[in-house]
């Protein structure tokens, strides 16, 4: 005589995985992608609808941890009892937002009126936080853009948007320049494109050696800028001085 075997459940889409952290099920697709996932990298396609408010769910969760293991009270201190949640939602929704949402979109006109005069942009209020302690970094960004009648036009708005997407991450002041100046060169295809930031650092200013007066400027030139001295140096020399 036949035995009869029942049919086990099988689990509903979705079900198969539900106890794995969903910042697990992200790493395990940019592995399997090969993509890289540093800390100044967007990683913004391999996250699913709802997956990044269960993230900061699984950030406060963590950040619990990290506030007992410095022997904080989060029972009873009424100052501490919600900071978890709080710094959840400033790293994923805020100060590291960069890395979670696509790049802004962009409007590109063509150049109609065949510009090819020196346009500059800024200053632009950059926010970051350094990639080594986590504290702030801020300062200012100015953009050269020397146009040719190919070049993609967007509005002034949309360079601060990009800056804020790019900045929006855990970085190092050298590094985050050269990526927004590779997004702007991508986007609208200049003769020409300068870039300089000067921002203060609160791990300078914060700890270690506490000083507090010193701050970080450094630049990047690319196509004409590279090449042609005078026009670097009118660019540079039309940049505010606040000094």
């Amino acid at each position: 005589m036949l035995r009869t075997i029942d049919a086990v459940p099988r689990p509903a889409a979705g079900e198969e995985d539900e106890g794995t952290p969903v910042s697990v099920k992200i790493r395990e697709r940019l592995v399997a992608a090969r993509k890289r996932f540093n800390a100044n990298d967007n990683i913004a396609e391999f996250i699913q609808p709802g997956e990044l408010e269960r993230l900061l769910d699984e950030v406060e969760g963590k950040m619990k941890h990290v506030l007992e293991s410095l022997v904080i009270d989060l029972d009873n201190d009424h100052n501490t009892g919600n900071t978890a949640r709080r710094v959840a939602k400033m790293y994923v929704n805020e100060v590291f937002k960069g890395r979670y949402v696509p790049p802004p979109s962009l409007t590109e006109f063509p150049n109609a009126e065949h510009l090819n005069e020196l346009m500059i942009v800024g200053p632009i209020t950059v926010r970051s936080a350094c990639s080594h302690h986590f504290c702030p970094i801020i300062g200012k960004l100015w953009i050269g853009v020397m146009p040719n009648e190919q070049t993609n036009v967007i509005g002034l708005s949309k360079y601060a948007r990009l800056a804020e997407w790019v900045m929006g991450r855990p970085q190092i002041q050298e590094e985050a320049v050269v990526q927004l100046a590779d997004l702007i060169q991508e986007k609208t295809q200049p003769d020409g494109l300068a870039l300089v930031v000067e921002a203060e650092h609160f791990c300078m200013q914060w700890r270690g050696v506490k000083e507090m007066d010193s701050k970080m400027i450094n630049s990047v030139m690319r196509g004409v800028f590279l090449k042609d001295p005078n026009l670097r140096r009118e660019f540079l020399s039309l940049l505010p001085r606040k000094r």
